[in-house]
């Protein structure tokens, strides 16, 4: 069997004749990103073969791979298949392992009630532990003071957890991290074709598990919690990302009328065969889900911004690979989806990244024309994240070096202020946009913005056009996630993705997946109050409208 040598790790691992280095990769547990799950699309998966080592050229028609790359040894790691023993280098700008992550959001004033209590026995110096009126288990000696929950936002891209004391209502500690599974594919709807395979589903949920099992083994040391004190764990986020964390078949989500196998607002065991250690008798609550594409993530929104009692009109908005949004007209809630694409991710961006360290996270171009740029961890720079790009794109409308259609001026462009000018070279006879040495924004990445904004506008204007409500006529804008709070309202105008009436409207409200599921966790009345609300909420599908498609294409310019 051909042996595959990864280095820098030194580790080595035999494959079968013919399996990708992806493949080799997996089976030595070498973090090795494949957003695309192996199709060779996103071009995330670079790593060098040293003196090409290799018996069989690599199999990589996807143009993803340069010229001057090819010539160093670069390939795609899902698409070369190994024949004979095997030197792989993995460069570190591609592995992405850090990940900034927002653990914070809005949440109005919650009153503690849990469903989990505990009652002292004096009788027989135990302690019974109920959830609700059902007795989950007894302990020995008084234990009232050790009474935990926690929070696990399970995000498409990310995870976060919180632990929090269900006695006075207090977080004590939260932890994230990449959700592991991106490493099998970026976007929702890879991981569901994955999870439709045979292992797929196991291979998805036990990554999953694993990964939440550590960031609850972290929240406890760092509360000094003993985690066979945590009761009760809230799953908050969208409805694929449930099913996957509960071992359950997404399939049907990948096809009309995308009907979810799960519909939340009930309570699961702990599986402790699977990795998860709290409780003995602990239990798992999904609060209550939409629809197949509007999710418990945006259910918990929902009751953390409690849109659903508020006056005039309000639109809520989640921004990321699945553009999910809710509008509330005095209460009244209508909601649907929109599939943005990962471009918000860094996927398919030819320097796109997470927002990890060397990830240029922002850029504002001053009056003198003088761009400045920031990032996380302070350089030197090795890709952009989705707020970064979006901050780029909208800079560059605004100042004219990207047109309403989206095109890149020209280097010998006379028009443009000096400063960005210069920044304005051709590569392969096409223009891109300098941002540092070795970064630049090409014409294909302003494609792929057009793309995911024009498919988020879209929703926002069928969810308008449906409930009869104008932009000028709307109080409060909303933005959710861990995304859309680096982003900027001028620039969310300048390319198009929020209409002008909305200037001046627009509230940045945070992580509100995981405040809303603080508040299911802390009071439990909210979970029959959600669900009578998720009952009521009327969805759109904006597959159904016949000009659809012209719309869409009408909000791709700038």
């Amino acid at each position: 069997m051909p042996r595959v040598f990864f280095l820098p790790s030194h580790v080595s691992v035999d494959v079968e004749p013919g399996e990708t280095i992806l493949d080799a990769a997996r089976k030595a547990a070498i973090t090795l990103e494949s957003p695309c799950d192996g199709t060779g699309t996103c071009g995330k998966c670079k790593v060098t073969l040293p003196g090409r080592n290799i018996e069989a050229l690599p199999v990589d028609g996807t143009g993803k791979v340069s010229a001057e790359e090819q010539a160093a040894g670069v390939v795609l790691a899902c698409q070369t298949r190994v024949w004979g023993e095997t030197i792989v280098e993995i460069a570190a700008e591609w592995q992405n392992k850090s990940v900034k992550v927002l653990e914070t959001g809005v949440s109005a004033a919650i009153e503690v009630d849990p469903f989990v209590r505990k009652a002292f026995l004096a009788a027989t110096r135990t302690t019974a532990v109920y959830g609700g009126l059902r007795l989950l288990g007894c302990e020995a000696g008084d234990t009232r003071e050790r009474l935990f929950g926690a929070v696990i936002d399970i995000g498409t891209t990310t995870l976060v957890a919180t632990l929090v004391d269900l006695n006075d209502g207090r977080e004590v500690a939260t932890a994230s991290a990449l959700n592991p599974q991106t490493l099998h594919g970026q976007d929702v709807l890879s991981r569901i074709r994955l999870a439709s395979e045979k292992d797929g589903l196991a291979l998805l949920y036990n990554l999953f598990i694993m990964e939440a099992d550590r960031l609850i083994g972290e929240i406890c040391a760092q509360a000094g919690a003993d985690r066979r004190n945590i009761y009760e764990i809230v799953y908050s986020g969208n409805t694929a990302m449930l099913h996957l964390a509960t071992n359950t078949d997404p399939s049907h989500l990948g096809r009309y009328p995308y009907t979810p196998a799960l519909r939340g607002g009930h309570y699961l065991g702990i599986p402790h065969e699977g990795g998860l250690h709290i409780a003995g008798h602990g239990v798992i609550y999904l609060p209550p889900i939409i629809s197949g594409f509007v999710g418990a993530d945006i259910t918990s929104g929902v009751l953390a911004t409690r849109l659903h009692e508020r006056k005039g009109i309000t639109l809520f908005i989640d921004i990321g690979t699945n553009g999910e949004m809710v509008i509330a007209r005095d209460g009244f809630l209508t909601a649907s989806s929109t599939a943005a694409g990962p471009a918000f991710e860094g996927m398919n961006i030819t320097f796109g990244m997470r927002a990890g360290d060397g990830a240029i996270e922002s850029f504002e171009v001053n009056g003198g024309g003088e761009p400045a740029i920031g990032g996380i961890g302070g350089g030197p720079w090795t890709g952009i994240c989705g707020s970064g790009l979006l901050d780029v794109v909208g800079e560059l409308v605004a100042h004219h070096v990207i047109d309403g259609s989206g095109r890149l001026a020209h280097p010998n462009h006379g028009s443009l202020a000096r400063a960005l000018g210069q920044r304005l070279v051709l590569r392969s006879g096409k223009p891109v946009f300098r941002l540092s040495d070795t970064i630049y924004l090409s014409q294909g990445d302003v494609r792929q913005v057009q793309l995911a904004k024009g498919a988020i506008r879209t929703g926002i204007e069928y969810l308008l056009r449906h409930t009869g409500v104008g932009p000028a006529e709307v109080d409060e804008v909303l933005i959710a996630g861990a995304f859309g709070f680096h982003l900027r309202e001028k620039n969310l105008l300048a390319i198009g993705l929020l209409p002008e009436p909305f200037r001046g409207k627009v509230n940045f409200v945070g992580n509100t997946s995981k405040t809303g599921g603080v508040a299911f966790l802390l009071n439990k009345g909210y979970r029959a109050e959600m669900e009578k609300v998720v009952e009521a909420v009327q969805t759109i599908e904006l597959a159904n409208y016949k000009d659809f498609d012209r719309t869409f294409v009408n909000f791709l310019r700038f």
